[in-house]
């Protein structure tokens, strides 16, 4: 393969099906008939000797070849684009850059505040938004540009997906203070047994942090002890707190609420572990503006265990 006799014109249309999945989409975007784009993926075929893109119910999915040459050439298309007009510098105290995460009624609660804050102090002009986006269709979302990132319970196996590990996590219990098990030692940890004579609460969102505490109870037999299901963790505060009832929530959420309210917090017998990642596409992995908010969500939450 001579790089020389390639028309560097095709690298727009590959990178164009990659990322919608169909000719004619691609076409679309970039102002070709059908034809053309498809004379366009014949050529890069044989420039290549790779299929490139096969059918599939689910459409065009690319060639092993073609996954790790498109987000490549998407992302020096858009450094060059930024170069052209001159845009690659990224300037956070005057950008008016308008960020789309992906957080879940829980992940506003815990990192929109100290996001907002960095965004003001650093990049007064700039905005953000929290897109709703349920954990099956993130990749989708982040693909199409519909959002830029996405902060949750993410395993990250898509193509094109990009991740960072932000930190693990595990559940905890909460009850008012008050509260004891009904048989055992009362210590720092409930017991199986304890947990099991439990009346339980739980959230059952919907975004980026999804059914995982209900995966957990399941997982230990208890999810018949669960009589409250939540819609937000936001209202699991006041019903610990006024009720009977055990609450199990993110010990990072647990130890939010310990500076507002007055709750007991519980260790769990042997409570899964489960990773929280920051994910995003390729396509914007030289992005500078892209570059400096993953940077940001990282210096604020990211951790080391």
């Amino acid at each position: 393969m001579n790089f020389r006799q390639l028309d560097l014109n095709l690298l727009r249309v590959l990178a164009a099906i990659h990322r919608t999945g169909s000719v004619t989409a691609a076409g679309r975007s970039l102002a070709l008939s059908q034809s053309a784009t498809s004379n366009a993926l014949a050529r890069l075929r044989r420039f290549f000797n790779d299929d490139l893109f096969v059918r599939s119910p689910a459409g065009l999915q690319p060639t092993r070849l073609c996954e790790t040459v498109a987000p490549a050439v998407l992302s020096q298309l858009r450094a060059l684009e930024a170069l052209v007009t001159g845009q690659e510098d990224f300037v956070a105290a005057t950008s008016d850059m308008h960020w789309k995460l992906s957080l879940s009624d829980l992940g506003e609660m815990l990192f929109l505040p100290a996001l907002a804050a960095a965004l003001r102090a650093q990049a007064p002009h700039g905005h953000l938004s929290n897109v709703s986006v349920a954990a099956a269709d993130v990749a989708t979302a982040l693909e199409a540009r519909d959002i830029d990132c996405a902060i949750g319970i993410l395993q990250p196996r898509h193509r094109g997906i990009r991740s960072a590990l932000l930190f693990r996590e595990q559940y905890v219990a909460l009850t008012a203070p008050g509260w004891r098990p009904a048989s055992g030692r009362v210590g720092a940890s409930l017991s199986g047994q304890q947990l099991a004579g439990a009346s339980l609460v739980v959230a059952s969102p919907t975004a980026t942090f999804h059914s995982s505490v209900e995966q957990m109870l399941v997982k230990m037999k208890l999810a018949d002890r669960i009589v409250l299901r939540a819609r937000h963790f936001g209202a699991l505060p006041e019903l610990a707190g006024s009720t009977d009832l055990l609450a199990i929530v993110p010990d990072m959420y647990a130890r939010n609420l310990g500076e507002r309210y007055d709750l007991r917090m519980w260790r769990l017998p042997q409570a899964p572990r489960y990773d929280v990642h920051l994910v995003w596409h390729a396509s914007t992995a030289q992005d500078p503006a892209q570059q400096w908010m993953r940077a940001l969500v990282q210096k604020l939450f990211g951790r080391q265990h």
